[in-house]
């Protein structure tokens, strides 16, 4: 595969988005990655990050001959798309539009989207939405986010995450057509799918509306299902067939990026990010998945 190799930012740079981005970078770099996804949130890339600095961003990439190809957040957990909240869903489109606004300054082609959420599995005291009326929130706001997504030329990929809404290929293919727009598509995740299906089935339902894809690794327990610390810290430890997924990805022509999402939930309560080691310990893993 021809797709550039990209790392995320929080595995070099950490959760609070401290780490200058120039240095994550040029970090990254040195390690063997052609890109990284930058995380947009806070610290030193959020919604008060000015154009200026952004674009600076995108600069001191190109000297390290670098790319940022997407941008993601985990800010949508908190900030639901779907939220049954006027005021909250107010607020998650002027933050989506922010994140799709400061992408186009960096020079990215895509934002990871978390496109509503029915439940958080992990934290129980967070409010179950039914998912009828997450689907009807989620659909109007991601409506209203087409105009912005236009305008700054950046796509809208919509992650399947561990939220309980669109949590199969069909229900996701379905909800992206409904816009029928060619700035809505997926950020195919293809460790997120594995607790309950085959990601090269995903790729073949979702095709061309694949805009970017998360590479990690998840191994299932023994009784079928499994928790957060499923997610391990090896590419290749785990249950996703490599050769297959990315024979899956070549038959649709996928062309996007590829980044390494490495959160290694298999330490919890001991995960703490940056953890450069384990940046630097998968490069080669994923060159290798990609025949690098």
């Amino acid at each position: 595969m021809k797709n550039v190799m990209q790392i995320n930012y929080w595995t070099i740079g950490g959760f609070d988005n401290a780490k200058p981005v120039a240095d994550a970078l040029r970090e990254a770099r040195d390690m063997g990655y052609e890109g990284m996804e930058l995380a947009f949130g806070g610290g030193v890339f959020g919604p008060d990050t000015d154009e200026k600095t952004c674009r600076g961003y995108r600069d001191a990439a190109e000297k390290l001959g670098m790319r940022i190809a997407s941008v993601a957040s985990g800010t949508y957990w908190d900030l639901p798309l779907s939220s049954p909240d006027a005021g909250v869903r107010e607020r998650a489109v002027a933050f989506a539009r922010s994140h799709l606004r400061a992408a186009s300054f960096v020079g990215a082609e895509t934002v990871l989207v978390i496109p509503g959420v029915v439940a958080v599995p992990w934290e129980p005291s967070r409010p179950v939405t039914p998912y009828a009326e997450a689907c009807k929130w989620a659909s109007q706001s991601v409506w209203k986010l087409l105009p912005t997504a236009d305008r700054y030329g950046v796509d809208i990929g919509l992650e399947n995450v561990w939220n309980w809404f669109l949590s199969d290929p069909v229900a996701m293919k379905t909800f992206i057509d409904q816009f029928n727009h060619y700035r809505v598509g997926s950020y195919f995740d293809v460790a997120n799918c594995v607790i309950n299906g085959c990601p090269e089935h995903w790729i073949d339902l979702l095709g061309h509306r694949i805009k970017a894809v998360h590479f990690k690794n998840y191994s299932r327990n023994d009784d079928c299902g499994g928790g957060l610390h499923g997610f391990g810290e090896d590419l290749l430890r785990g249950d996703v067939d490599w050769a297959t997924v990315v024979q899956a990805l070549e038959r649709i022509g996928y062309a996007g990026p590829v980044t390494a999402e490495l959160i290694p939930f298999c330490r919890l309560p001991d995960l703490t990010l940056p953890d450069l080691a384990l940046a630097r310990d998968n490069a080669p893993r994923l060159a290798r998945i990609m025949g690098k």
